[in-house]
Formats: structure tokens, C-alpha cells, sequence
């Protein structure tokens, strides 16, 4: 097998080979993604602005090499494990908190910049937010902690409804367990039922669909994952197509047809998570740079989908919303 097939085997090509930083002596960059290289614009996008604010440019004075672990975790440790033996000169943990955490068992030397929708101290990856110490630093999204105000706000949308469907990633450790727990606690008082229905790939989704048609579910909450991000129009699509009124993190979710999106905005983290990599290519120590927590929420209704789904939005809801799609 050819060396490019052999990287693209390994879950993408890489844009430069690592066999060029000993040609060009360039720090390189490992950019450890959960998603598919198909999409990955979406991260890579915002990164490069990132790196751009601080002077770095990829092929100018940086080498950016790519992985893609096509949604599954378990490929994770194996890439983290590539980038430190090359080695890297940063890491970027861009597949969530167990990227982030693969990167923290394989390396304590190579800084490690990171994007996570969980709490980071209590992920166990750093030690505070203002001084995370070793080795690590990165963005926080708050994506897990806003589940139940996703529950609060579709049961606005839908107050008659008694039965809920939230769709979660079953290997993502890290975060799904998390989220189901905090959804069954705030529906405790209550007289809704919630069931969890799980997809550990693009491959499962249509089965996963057909099994919220079969509890009849009313309503539904996405957990956040960057699998399903990385399908998110497909994830939008077969909301509409089964009559079900979803809500997920992302502002790309509602525009792609679904009812709500309720949020940060994962551009304008890994655009942080470029300017922390730039810094530290710089010189500065990941100790020196706090984790940034993203508090900025969007709160966006697409009111087209409403009509399609025969939904009236309430106008209260409606009064709070950063942008109203119709």
C-alpha cells in the first residue's frame, strides 16, 4: 500500500505529509477530529481564522496534519498515540472530551489544545480554569450543561406533549450518561416520559428514527456529539421526515429545517482554539492560557419547520429568540 493510502486509511489525508517538516522544518500541528474529513470544513474553517490572528498560516509557517476517526471513538488513542510518537509540536483535541482525553493519556509533554462540551475540571483534564496546569488547555461550549434548558424550552413548543425521545451516542462516555441523567432529574416532577434511544453512527440512525416512531414520540432532544454534528443536516432531515419537533446545540441544525437550536457556536470555538494553537507555536505554555468557556447562548426557531410540523411557536418563545428562520 502507498504511504497516502496508507494515511488515508487512518481516517483521512493529511493536507502535508509528516515527511515535510523534516524537509521544511516547520512546527506541525496533529488536528485529531472525531467526525469525517468529508466535513471537515466545518472545524477547519474557524481553526485557520484562529491561527490567521496570530500569525500562522498553513503551509507558510505551519504544518497542519489531519485525523478523522469517521465517529468512532475507539480510533481516538490510536491517532493520539501517531501524533505524540512523530511527534507533533501541538495537538488539537478537536473530537470532544474523549479526544481530549486520549490526547491527555498519550502525551504530558506536547501541549494539547482542546474543544469540549463538558465541565473540563470535572472531565479530569485540567485542574482550574484560570491555571489548568500541565500540559493541557482548550474551549470549553457548555453544550452538556444546557440539556434540560433544551427540555424547557421544546416543552414550550409543545406543552400537550407527554413523551420525549433524546438521541444519544452510546460510546461517547464522556458526555451522553451525563446528559440523559440530568434530563431524567429534571423530569422527575413530572409526568413526561422520556426515552432514550441510542445511534453510534450514521449508519444506525434510520433504525434509531424508526424506534422513536414506535414509543410515539412527540418531541426530540439531540445530545450534544460531534458525530451527530457531523451529520447534523442528515439529523435535521429525518426530524422533519418523521414529524418530530427536535432541538439540538447548533445554529446549523434549525437552519438545515429542524424546529429549534438552542446553543454556542462551535465556530467561534475552535476559531479560540486556532488562536490558543498560534499562541503556543509562539512560545506561551498551555499553564499560561485559561480555559475559555464559551457563555455566548443562541436561541434560534425556524419558523418554517413549525408550519411544516402544524406547530404554532408560542409567541413568548418567539420574544426570546436570537433569530426567528421563516
Amino acid at each position: 500500500m502507498k504511504r497516502r493510502e496508507f494515511i488515508a486509511a487512518l481516517g483521512g489525508a493529511a493536507a502535508w505529509p509528516f515527511a515535510a517538516n523534516s524537509q521544511t522544518r516547520l512546527p506541525v500541528i496533529g488536528f485529531l477530529g472525531l467526525g469525517s474529513a468529508r466535513n471537515a470544513e466545518r472545524l477547519l474553517a474557524p481553526f485557520r481564522l484562529g491561527l490567521g490572528d496570530t500569525g500562522y498560516a498553513e503551509g507558510r509557517n505551519v504544518v497542519l496534519e489531519q485525523r478523522w476517526a469517521d465517529g468512532q471513538y475507539q480510533r481516538i488513542p490510536m491517532f493520539a498515540g501517531e501524533f505524540v510518537s512523530k511527534p507533533v509540536s501541538v495537538i488539537v483535541a478537536a473530537g470532544g472530551t474523549q479526544s481530549a482525553l486520549a490526547a491527555k493519556a498519550a502525551t504530558k509533554t506536547i501541549p494539547v489544545v482542546f474543544q469540549v462540551a463538558a465541565d473540563p475540571v470535572a472531565a479530569g483534564l485540567v485542574a482550574k480554569l484560570e491555571r489548568p496546569g500541565a500540559n493541557l488547555t482548550g474551549v470549553s461550549n457548555l453544550a452538556s450543561e444546557l440539556g434540560p434548558k433544551r427540555l424547557e424550552l421544546l416543552r414550550e413548543a409543545l406543552p400537550a406533549a407527554k413523551r420525549i425521545a433524546l438521541l444519544g451516542n452510546p460510546t461517547n462516555r464522556a458526555v451522553t450518561p451525563g446528559a440523559v441523567t440530568a434530563l431524567q432529574q429534571a423530569l422527575n416532577a413530572t409526568d413526561i416520559e422520556l426515552n432514550v434511544v441510542h445511534a453510534a453512527s450514521e449508519g444506525e440512525f434510520d433504525a434509531a428514527f424508526s424506534r422513536m416512531k414506535e414509543l410515539k414520540a412527540e418531541g426530540l432532544i439531540i445530545v450534544p456529539d460531534l458525530m451527530f454534528v457531523d451529520n447534523i443536516e442528515n439529523l435535521a432531515a429525518l426530524a422533519a421526515s418523521n414529524g418530530l419537533p427536535s432541538i439540538f446545540q447548533f445554529r446549523e441544525f434549525a437552519a438545515a429545517g429542524a424546529l429549534m437550536s438552542y446553543g454556542g457556536n462551535i465556530g467561534d470555538a475552535m476559531r479560540q482554539v486556532g488562536v490558543y494553537t498560534g499562541r503556543i507555536l509562539a512560545g506561551s505554555k498551555p499553564d499560561e492560557l485559561p480555559v475559555q468557556q464559551f457563555t455566548r447562548i443562541e436561541l434560534v426557531v425556524n419558523l418554517k419547520a413549525a408550519k411544516s410540523l402544524g406547530l404554532t411557536v408560542p409567541p413568548t418563545l418567539l420574544a426570546r429568540a436570537d433569530e426567528v428562520i421563516e
